[in-house]
């Protein structure tokens, strides 16, 4: 028996009772997984550190590394976060709806757990918690598969928090970790059909579009950021700045970061010139279109690929459009359908935006890096969807169950 094809099978046994597991059971597990990672944190900050040397060896991308660090702060942060889960309503037995039929059947529509949810991701060492910690809140086993470049930190992280979530009264087994991170392994995960009831890629495109073509288990996809920001001929340019700049320059190595700059032809004058200086001030690179170039004679000139691109670093694409219309149409035809941002003083605009614009979260006057479980008082987030199916945006807690239906009768039988 393949090692994957086991942790599958130990996991559905799990997954049998951590559907019955009682909220308190799982707040107090939650609890003292956060306690441990506290207790234990020089131990991962040192698998960390081995990590980070080789990445470092290995040329990994500013954006990569900046994923990879775990830091004192950081470890609290999983902490926190944790608690903070542990403070949300269990979705488990919400009654969504209910209602009853002529003949007496009261029907009842209930969330239950989806069961055992499979998590293939990159780099992210915070993800192993964050991931674990909303699967145990929402009923389900989890199986975790990294990658080869945070290893030794997922080991340590699964480690304590799978212990910790047993000692606490969780069933053994509902937490684990594919040993190796070769793409064998990640394969039978995808295939592990009758174990395995959703699988969620959390990483680049590259990533995604593998797990999307290559499972047989149901995939949620997540998170590939090719972000907008529109500053419309009504926006308050001070304004629009303070956005622009948090947008790209906040944190660029995560996927709701912009990407792609679209500036109204009425304030491109006012406005560009202004924001290129502030953002060459924090080390961006401009890729513009022709009318950009002509007033930020610096900036590179965008190829049509540019447009497409999620660069999680500080480079920028900056177009300058005619209207609306046209950054709507630009937005749909490139976007990844993830976070995109009108800033605009026009309530019509800002209606038609928020209309035409295909895409899980669309911001008026407000920065794209707010998408985000957390930030949206959700709790933790597994990923951001960006498909329609079942999930989309943040997924939290109610985004890891689904439903069944209960009925309850005292004799009735179909005629």
């Amino acid at each position: 028996m393949s090692v994957v094809l086991e942790l599958g099978k130990k996991a559905k046994k799990a997954a049998q009772a951590m559907a019955v597991t009682s909220t308190e059971v799982k707040n107090r597990a939650l609890l003292a997984m956060a306690d441990s990672l506290v207790e234990q944190q020089d131990r991962i900050l040192s698998e960390n550190a081995k990590d980070l040397e080789e990445g470092r060896r290995a040329g990994l991308s500013s954006a990569l590394m900046d994923r990879l660090t775990l830091n004192e702060k950081r470890v609290g942060e999983m902490a926190q976060g944790l608690r903070e889960v542990a403070a949300l309503p269990d979705p488990v037995g919400e009654i969504v709806e209910g209602w009853r039929l002529p003949n007496g059947l009261e029907i009842q529509k209930v969330r239950v757990p989806l069961g055992v949810i499979g998590i293939i991701y990159e780099a992210r060492p915070n993800v192993t918690v964050d991931a674990a910690g909303l699967c145990v809140k929402s009923g389900n086993a989890v199986i975790l598969r990294g990658s080869s470049s945070a290893m030794n930190s997922n080991r340590v992280l699964a480690e304590i928090i799978a212990r910790a979530a047993e000692e606490a009264g969780l069933p053994k087994d509902c937490i684990q970790l594919v040993p190796t991170a070769d793409r064998e392994s990640a394969r039978e995960l995808m295939r592990l059909h009758g174990y395995v009831d959703v699988l969620i890629p959390r990483g680049g495109e590259g990533l995604i579009r593998t797990v999307v073509e290559e499972s047989t288990v149901p995939v949620i996809e997540t998170g590939v950021g090719n972000c907008h920001t529109f500053v419309d001929a009504s926006a308050d340019l001070d304004m629009a700045l303070r956005i622009v700049i948090n947008a790209k320059c906040q944190r660029p190595g995560v996927c709701n970061a912009m990407e792609t700059l679209l500036v109204h032809q009425e304030v491109a004058e006012r406005f560009l010139p202004r924001a290129a200086q502030e953002l060459r001030a924090h080390g961006v690179e401009i890729r513009g279109c022709p009318r950009t170039r002509q007033l930020v004679p610096d900036a590179i000139e965008a190829t049509e690929e540019d447009w497409r691109t999620e660069y999680l670093d500080l480079v920028l694409a900056v177009r300058v459009v005619d209207s609306l219309d046209e950054a709507i149409d630009h937005i749909n035809t490139y976007g990844s359908k993830h976070s995109e941002a009108i800033v605009t003083g026009d309530y019509s605009a800002a209606r038609r935006f928020v209309r035409e614009v295909d895409a899980a979260d669309v911001y008026v006057n407000a920065s794209t890096r707010f998408t985000d479980g957390n930030q949206f008082g959700l709790g933790a987030e597994i990923g951001i969807s960006t498909q329609k199916l079942h999930a989309r945006g943040p997924m939290s807690l109610r985004e890891l169950t689904t439903t069944k239906f209960v009925i309850y009768g005292d004799g009735q039988v179909r005629e």
